[in-house]
Order: C-alpha cells, then structure tokens, then sequence
C-alpha cells in the first residue's frame, strides 16, 4: 500500500504517534502530499480547460489549486499546534489545528462562490466546447489521483486522529464527484450542442460551497465545545471502576485543547468508612495511570458515600419511585442523610438531560414537584437537591 510505504519511509517512530514530533511529522507528510498532487492536478486541468475552453474544467481546475493552498495552511497549523505550552497559553497550541481547518473550509468556499459567477457568465454568454480524446483520458487520470489522495488523507488522519487531515480526505472525495461531474459534462459535448458547460460549472461550484460549509460545520464543533466522543466517554469510566474501592462515577466533564490534549475531570464515589490515607493512595493511582494509558491528564474528586443503612435503604427506594416519573432525570448521586431527631436534611443530586437547561420554569417546577412528593411521604426530611447536567448526551 503506497500510504504505508510513504509513511515508513519519510516518518521515523511512525507508530509513536503521542509524540508531538511524530505527529507533526505526520501533519507535515499529508500537506506535502497534497500540494504536489493538488498542483499536478491543477496544472493538468488548466491545460485541458484553457485547451478546450470550458469553465467547468477550468472551475475544477483553480478548485485543486485552492486544495493545494489549503494543504499549505495544514503544514503551517501543524507547525503552530505542535509548540510547547507557554505562560499566556498553559494548555498548549493545539487547538490552532482547528483554526486552520476553519482557514481551509473558507477558502474552498471562496472558490465555490467565485466560480458560481464564472459559469452564469457562462450560461449568459454560451461557448462551444471541443471534445478530444487526450484530454478526456487526463481528466480520468486526474480523478484517480483524487480517490488516491483522499484514501491517504484519510489513513493519515485517522492514525493521528486529525480533523485537519480527515476534512482534507472528505474534500478530496467531494472532488472525485464534481471531477467525475465535469467528465461527464465534457463527454456530452461531443454529442450535443447544449450548453450544459455552465450549468455543470454551477453545479460544480455549488458541490464546492456545499462541501465547504460542511468544513466550516465540523472544525467549528470542538472550537464551540462539542460533546466528547462516547468511546472515550466509556473507557473512562470503565477504567475507573476496575480500581478497588471505587464504586461509581459521576460529573464526567471532558475539556478538548487540540488532539491529543484532553483534560478530564470526574467524581469517583468511595466508601466513607475507609481510610481517608487508603483513599488517597487509590485515587492517585487512577490519576496517574489513566493519564499515561488514555494519553489525558486526569483529575478526580474524592466523593464518599454514606454507609447504608435501613434508613437510607428505604428513603433511596423511595426517592427512586419519584424521579422514574421525570424522563428528563438521568440518574442520582450523592445520596445522604445529614441531622438527627424529627428534622433532617436529605440531600441528593440528579442528573438530567442538558436539554431542560433553557427552561427555566419547567425545571423549577419539577423540582418543586418532586421536594412535595417526598416531603409527603417522608415529613421529617428537609430537601435539598443539587442539579447536575448530563454533558456526555
């Protein structure tokens, strides 16, 4: 497989892909890549554009030329992403790979919308198009290339887990279609005196737009915040839990600073008749281990749970009846009886779904709701309930 072998031979260590240096040799390999196949393509089509005079070829043509550019602007991202952590950012560069993904969606779409004007010129002000054989077979040469580039994007980024490098692989796909397109549409010319050269040339130009705002949509998601991918979510919790003492987990919160720079946070609940020394040491240990394993710096909080007792036993079922009636409850945690005598306080956390966040007076109510049902059942006790998000739905 040629994408192995450019691998193996221009990256050393290649399977140490923690390494900062390994992956941005990674980064640096996809964008070299790119230009000289972009370029070639571009050159290829220009000639055949320029040779038979169609705005469709010449659109898809200026469209490599423009992947080339963006492949540029990877290397530079790369090159920035990979700078150490400094006093104004202690977290890292890495979230600049995101940025110059964003550079790159942009910039496709700017080629979309100016070639949307040529091929109007086009339909408005119609020229024949001369169909020869040589530069058919070049413009079917030129999609190989493209389904070859983007099967390369697409090992590369999925080996380092680079957004930059998995939209250049979608880019280059997209490309194959609106090339194939074009073919078509130069196929036809033989055959018919229609004008389709403009009208593929928008279609083209609108598949550009199209694949570019897709760009924009995906590099944008981890700039704004996007939920932590599942399998993560799950390994970290399981992970966890195989450590003895440990219970249950709750409050995951995952905070993404670029690939490879994850900060992850979470409650881990442990028997409060332990010792608090014993604890520790445990909870260390998961720090420690878990963010050499899952390649994250881990942080977790001691959350001890209340030996059970009758009481406790019977008011938990309880308050579990309740909270069934509410689907937008996810779980309880943090569960205890605080006081003594006729007055006490019972405190607990629920976990909902961050879709009620925005409604206010729904989520009064229900909380409302559920402090009268118990409080029926159970006079004596005092609620007081904390509201946790579900961050990982």
């Amino acid at each position: 497989m040629l994408s192995k072998f450019l691998v193996n031979s221009f990256i050393k260590n290649n399977e140490d892909i923690k390494n900062p240096k390994v992956r941005n040799a990674y980064g640096t390999l996809g964008g070299i890549v790119g230009i000289v196949i972009n370029f070639i393509l571009f050159l290829i089509k220009f000639f055949v554009g320029m040779l038979v005079g169609s705005i469709a070829i010449s659109a898809d043509a200026f469209n490599n030329l423009s992947d080339a550019g963006s492949s540029v602007i990877t290397i530079i991202g790369f090159k920035m992403a990979s700078k150490p952590a400094d006093a104004e950012h202690p977290f890292g560069h890495g979230r600049i790979e995101y940025l110059s993904a964003l550079i790159v969606a942009f910039l496709v779409m700017l080629v979309g919308v100016q070639f949307i004007k040529s091929s109007v010129e086009r339909i408005l002000n119609p020229t024949t198009i001369t169909f020869e054989i040589i530069p058919f077979i070049l413009l079917l040469i030129s999609i190989g290339f493209k389904v070859w580039l983007s099967t390369f994007n697409k090992f590369v980024g999925n080996k380092i887990n680079s957004s930059a490098l998995k939209a250049a692989a979608t880019d280059a796909l997209g490309d194959v279609f609106t090339s194939s397109t074009v073919v078509i549409s130069f196929l036809l010319a033989k055959f018919t005196t229609f004008p389709l050269d403009g009208y593929i040339g928008v279609f083209v130009a609108l598949a550009i737009l199209y694949a570019g705002f897709g760009l924009v949509k995906e590099t944008l998601n981890p700039l704004l915040g996007e939920a932590p991918d599942p399998e993560l979510v799950n390994e970290i919790c399981e992970k966890v839990l195989s450590y003895p003492l440990i219970s249950g987990v709750h409050d995951l919160i995952i905070h993404n600073y670029g690939p490879g720079r994850i900060i992850a946070s979470l409650h881990a609940e442990i028997p409060a008749d332990k010792d608090i020394m014993e604890i520790h040491n445990v909870i260390d240990r998961v720090e420690r281990e878990l963010s050499k394993d899952l390649n994250i710096h881990l942080v977790i909080h001691m959350d001890p749970i209340c030996v059970i007792t009758d009481e406790i036993k019977e008011t938990w079922d309880y308050v579990e009846t309740v909270l069934r009636k509410y689907p937008v409850i996810k779980s309880m945690h943090d569960f205890r009886i605080v006081g003594e005598g006729d007055t006490k306080n019972l405190i607990f956390d629920i976990v909902v779904s961050p879709s009620i966040s925005g409604h206010r007076k729904e989520k009064e109510k229900m909380l409302s709701d559920i402090k009268n049902s118990i409080h029926a059942e159970h006079p004596q006790y005092n609620c007081v309930i904390t509201v946790d998000y579900d961050y990982m739905e």
